[in-house]
C-alpha cells in the first residue's frame, strides 16, 4: 500500500522489501520513503574492500561476522533500512523478523565518505545507529585523503572521537580488539594532489 503525504508517496515496509528483492539497484528505506543509492567511485570501492579484507582475515576463527555493503541493517526505532559500507557483528547475528537479509545487531560500522553521503553519514545515520544497543564503534573513512574518524561509545549518549590522519598510524578497534594499519586501509589508493 502506498500513501501520499505532502507530495511524497510513502510505501509500506513489506512493499519496499518486495521491490528490493527484484531490483537491480539498492535503495534505502526511510520511514516509508524509498531513496535510491548512488554508485561509488573507484577509490570508494577500493577502500571499502580493503576494510572488509583486513577485518575478515584478522577475525577469521573468532566469534565475529564481517559483512559488506549488500547487508541491509534495520533500525527499528527510526524505521530505517540502510546499507552500511562495512559492519561487524559480535556473536550470533540477530535478524529482523527472521529475515536473512536484514540484520539488527552490529557492534561496529564503517562508512566511506563521499560528497553525496557525508552529511547524512555524519548526521542522521550516526544518530540512528546510536539507537542500536550493541553498536559501540563508528568509523568515518575519507576517500579523498588518509583520514579515519573513529567514534567510540564511552557511556549512554557519550562518544569519544579519535582521528587517524597519517598512513603510519594504526587504527585501534576496541569493539573487536583489533588493530588495522592505515596503510592497509588505503592500499592501492592514490590521492589527488
Amino acid at each position: 500500500m502506498a500513501v501520499s503525504t505532502e507530495g511524497k508517496t510513502l510505501v509500506s515496509l513489506d512493499k519496499y522489501r518486495a521491490a528490493e528483492e527484484i531490483s537491480e539497484f539498492k535503495s534505502e528505506y526511510r520511514d516509508g520513503e524509498i531513496v535510491p543509492m548512488t554508485g561509488g567511485t573507484y577509490e570508494y570501492n577500493g577502500i571499502a574492500l580493503n576494510w572488509v579484507t583486513c577485518l575478515k582475515v584478522a577475525l577469521r576463527g573468532k566469534n565475529y561476522h564481517v559483512r559488506a555493503g549488500d547487508m541491509r541493517l534495520w533500525i527499528p526505532q527510526y524505521r530505517q533500512a540502510v546499507y552500511p559500507d562495512v559492519l561487524v557483528i559480535s556473536g550470533a547475528p540477530v535478524f529482523n523478523e527472521n529475515r536473512r537479509d536484514e540484520i539488527l545487531n552490529p557492534c561496529l560500522i564503517a562508512e566511506v565518505l563521499s560528497d553525496s553521503t557525508e552529511a547524512r553519514d555524519r548526521g542522521d545515520k550516526f544518530r540512528y545507529y546510536q539507537s542500536i544497543s550493541e553498536f559501540q564503534e563508528y568509523l568515518l573513512v575519507s576517500q579523498y585523503d588518509a583520514r579515519v574518524e573513529q567514534f567510540v561509545r564511552v557511556g549512554v549518549n557519550e562518544w569519544s572521537l579519535r582521528v587517524y590522519d597519517d598512513l603510519a598510524m594504526t587504527v585501534q578497534l576496541g569493539a573487536i580488539d583489533l588493530e588495522v594499519a592505515m596503510r592497509d586501509i588505503y592500499e592501492g589508493i592514490a590521492f589527488e594532489v
